[in-house]
């Protein structure tokens, strides 16, 4: 089984919408976690926008990249530029990507409004995970721009 590991500032929403997307999409063929720089708490948005998908992330919890500094992955993922930029040398990682995606937990307005924005970045998530699954990773490249 491959492990990735999914980064952002938070770990709050992004992260955690890919991390249980790679779980689902991947059909067991990917171990998927998540972390950030400065956790927090998982946003309840983004539950919320992950369970209209039938998609359970409420069990999830908001993780330091201290966890996993020491562990081997497959696949290490930034999911935004300050991640990319404050994150440390995974050496464990075989092949690592940025795709950035806008925060969600910026949102402003109702919250049928910011829904509107979770649901969005989801689905660009789950585009973005589907289309990279039957994509082979080229393992020769150390960093690779998706």
């Amino acid at each position: 089984m491959n492990r990735v590991l999914i980064l952002c500032t938070g770990n709050s929403c992004r992260s955690q919408m890919a991390q249980g997307l790679f779980s689902h999409l991947s059909n067991g063929t990917y171990d998927a976690y998540s972390a950030g720089v400065s956790p927090t708490t998982v946003n309840p948005l983004a539950i919320r926008a992950m369970r209209e998908i039938g998609i359970d992330i409420s069990h999830h919890t908001s993780d330091g990249i201290d966890l996993y500094l020491n562990r081997d992955f497959d696949l290490v993922i930034t999911v935004c530029d300050n991640a990319k930029e404050n994150c440390p040398i995974f050496p464990g990682a075989k092949n690592t990507r940025h795709w950035p995606f806008e925060d969600p937990a910026d949102a402003q307005g109702t919250e049928e409004e910011r829904m509107r924005v979770f649901r969005k970045v989801r689905d660009q998530i789950r585009d973005k995970i589907a289309t990279f699954l039957h994509t082979p990773i080229k393992k020769a490249s150390r960093y690779l721009e998706a």
